[in-house]
Parts: structure tokens; sequence; C-alpha cells
């Protein structure tokens, strides 16, 4: 039996709560978004540009947003003494470019196990926390959090692209 990208239960935001919990809760429906968009899809379905002229693929983007959760939440802002997982300064876009379609299920895992270890890393950080960058920013937890949710918001909006591209599927 060939292996396909498992389904995600998708969480939903929160209509009322305080500000964590309604960041958290946009955030998480936003992951869950992007995992479900791979759901039911073989590796070679995931590994597959489907918008040409670009070269952007599903797992590019699962690869990607696990690089992105591991440094925002657990490099930066937690200071964890972390590389990063698929780039390096030879190939800078190699979560995105370099793909194999024996690597699929392992990156949808990375990916979960990225996200745990973020929320992990910031569960007692307050919002107000701040870090600075290696170029002098002061960043606050609140900032990332704002920032996390646009960059799934942008590439969720690829992904559907993408996903329709490769098997007619639509929708949230």
């Amino acid at each position: 039996m060939t292996w396909t990208a498992p389904k995600t239960d998708r969480r939903t935001a929160p209509y009322v709560a305080d500000e964590r919990a309604m960041l958290q809760g946009w955030l998480d429906q936003h992951r869950d978004t992007l995992l479900s968009k791979c759901a039911g899809l073989t590796p070679e379905q995931l590994v597959r540009p489907s918008a040409e002229p670009s070269n952007l693929t599903l797992l590019g983007l699962v690869r990607h947003m696990a690089e992105v959760e591991r440094s925002w939440f657990r490099f930066r802002v937690a200071g964890q003494k972390i590389g990063p997982l698929y780039y390096s300064e030879e190939q800078p876009d190699a979560d995105f470019e370099v793909l194999d379609t024996a690597t699929a299920e392992a990156a949808l895992a990375t990916l979960r196990a990225e996200i745990d270890a973020a929320d992990q890393a910031v569960a007692h950080r307050g919002l107000d926390d701040t870090f600075t960058t290696t170029d002098g920013r002061t960043i606050s937890l609140r900032w990332v959090y704002v920032h996390m949710i646009e960059e799934y918001a942008r590439h969720n909006g690829h992904a559907d692209l993408l996903r329709e591209r490769i098997d007619g599927a639509t929708g949230e």
C-alpha cells in the first residue's frame, strides 16, 4: 500500500478569547490548514510543482514552515542552540528545492514535531517578552505570533492553488 499524507482535523480559532488564546488559535488553525492541504496525497504528488513556471511544491511548503517554526520560536525567541533542518549556506533554498519522495512522510512528521516543540518553547513566555535579532532589532513574542499567522496565511494561499492543480481539490 502506498503511503499518503494523513488526514488532519483542523482546529477552529476561538471567537471569544484573551489575546494569547486568540493568537494561538489562529496559528493552530493555519498550521492545520497547511497539513490538511497535503492530506490524502502521495509522496509523488507532494513533490509535484503544479503551478508552472513556479517550482513550488506542497512538500517544499511543509519543509519551509518547519524551518520557520524552528527559527522563530525555538532559535530566536527561546534562544535554543539549534541549527537549520534543511537549508545550509551552500543551499539556502534547500527546504524548497532539495525534495525527495522518500522523505515526504518524515517531512510531515518533522513539521508536526517542530510545531509541538515551538509551542513548548514559548509556553511560559509572555506576549510582551522580547529578544534581539542579530541585526539589532528588538522583537516581541506577540510580533512573532502575528508574523507566523501571516506566513502561514500567505503559504496556505499557495497551497490552495497547488492542491487544486494536483487533483482538483478545493476548500478551506
